[in-house]
């Protein structure tokens, strides 16, 4: 099966709890993060209704199977747009297919399109997988760490 056999396209509405699942399945491999449907739900209807934000879906027989979304910050250090793609996740059984590729340049499509000169990305730092698919499709490790703060 190849990434041609899926169908990429913007999330609706209807969408959101088949993204909750894979959400669920993204969060359940990083140590950060923890699934919570109520929050997910919440986090994706804020960003399907901001236009700094772009989400995808890949679908495969009228079944979601995969997601990945974008929000545009402003960059000091380019002195312009960059987007962060926050999430990107395939279900297990349809991995290594293209699928991932292929949703991240609708994201890179839609970042150029809106005058982003970069593009970022958090990854979890045990997640050998993933650190190696984003090396082999171009992306670099930088010299950043990310540091964070939770305010309850």
């Amino acid at each position: 099966m190849s990434a041609a056999e899926y169908v990429i396209r913007p999330a609706r509405a209807e969408d959101i709890a088949s993204m909750c699942s894979l959400l669920s399945e993204l969060f359940s491999i990083e140590s950060d993060f923890c699934p919570d449907e109520g929050r997910q739900r919440r986090g994706l209807a804020m960003l399907m209704e901001d236009a700094r934000g772009q989400m995808v879906v890949a679908e495969k027989d009228g079944r979601t199977v995969g997601m990945c979304t974008g929000q545009l910050v402003i960059s000091t250090a380019e002195g312009g747009y960059s987007v962060l793609v926050e999430d990107l996740v395939v279900s297990e059984q349809c991995r290594r297919q293209g699928v991932a590729s292929a949703m991240l340049e609708t994201i890179i499509h839609w970042a150029s399109i809106n005058g982003a000169t970069r593009l970022q990305l958090l990854a979890d730092c045990d997640n050998q997988a993933a650190l190696d698919f984003y090396g082999r499709i171009g992306w670099d490790r930088t010299n950043l760490v990310c540091i964070r703060r939770k305010e309850h």
